[in-house]
């Protein structure tokens, strides 16, 4: 059985409408298709999750309100563990509206109250399930001061800790986080204000995890556009090159990829086949409108064995 995995991050409805164009100024647009689903980035990272048969605790903040209810609810069908995440008093649950046109570009509009990210308590009430879990999944767009407390958990007890974008916060606080993660994977925007060293190919990627590295994680994964994503370790780099998809959206691509990352560790797979099954979740998902993913370890496994046989 795979080990248990504890995610904390967003928790959002997502609104997804597809167009033609976005229009100018006191202009107008036809809807295409729309779509309404449990959304966010530690919600999209817990469903990748829950879908490839890991067990899955998601732990984050929906408002008290319907929104927030019926949120919950599908987490629940999705086989997720929300016992851990908190309906907020008087708060808004978090809404995400993803507009994508005709030429597959995305543009978000976000309503995300401070109150429903996680605070210091949350991840506190949240000990227990942190401490018992084989991996620790965070979403660096949260407080830092609930990732420092929650990495700090994690590594006490023993879990291993995978960290996904970039965190806001002092310098020293900052390096204290990373220096806990086994896992730091980022996009070129993240992995920018992570080094303070411009990202934009496979060359400057390189050289922003090798900087990565020094933190100590044994593991760093940059997303760069137009090559791929880039796997890079104290022992050597390889690069896992796009693959040939209809791109429709691209939007929960890096949620899937390292949802699935974290899933095939947990299932006990080693980190090239892990990469491999991970770079065919996030084409899977680019060829989908919307972040929310629809993957099957066994629709993964042609292209992984392509990858990495």
């Amino acid at each position: 059985m795979a080990d248990e995995v504890v995610v904390l991050g967003q928790v959002a409805r997502d609104l997804v409408l597809r167009i033609a164009d976005v229009p100018g100024p006191h202009g107008s647009a036809t809807v295409r298709a729309r779509r309404e689903m449990l959304g966010g980035k530690g919600a999209n990272q817990a469903v990748t999750l829950a879908q490839l048969g890991v067990p899955t605790s998601l732990v984050g903040v929906v408002g008290n309100d319907s929104v927030g209810a019926r949120l919950l609810e599908q987490a629940r069908t999705d086989r997720i563990d929300v016992s851990h995440v908190v309906s907020r008093e008087g708060a808004q649950t978090a809404l995400i509206t993803d507009i994508v046109d005709d030429s597959h570009r995305w543009r978000y509009l976000e309503h995300i109250p401070t109150d429903v990210l996680l605070t210091e308590g949350d991840v506190f009430a949240a000990s227990t399930l942190i401490k018992r879990a084989g991996w620790v999944l965070c979403q660096l767009q949260q407080p830092l001061e609930a990732i420092l407390l929650a990495t700090r958990l994690a590594r006490d007890a023993g879990a291993r800790v995978i960290l996904d974008g970039a965190p806001s916060g002092s310098e020293a606080d900052i390096a204290d986080v990373l220096s806990r993660a086994h896992v730091i994977r980022a996009n070129e925007d993240e992995a920018t204000l992570l080094t303070g060293q411009p990202v934009s190919d496979v060359t400057t990627a390189a050289y922003a995890a090798s900087r990565l590295l020094e933190y100590g994680p044994t593991l760093v994964v940059l997303a760069v556009s137009g090559a791929g994503n880039l796997f890079v370790s104290r022992t050597g780099r390889q690069l896992f090159p796009l693959l040939d998809v209809d791109v429709v959206d691209t939007t929960g691509a890096g949620d899937a990829l390292i949802g699935t990352f974290t899933a095939a560790l947990a299932h006990g797979e080693g980190t090239r086949r892990a990469a491999a099954f991970a770079v065919a979740a996030a084409a899977n998902s680019a060829s989908r409108l919307g972040g929310r993913p629809v993957l099957r370890w066994r629709d993964l496994a042609a292209d992984a064995d392509t990858l990495a046989p």
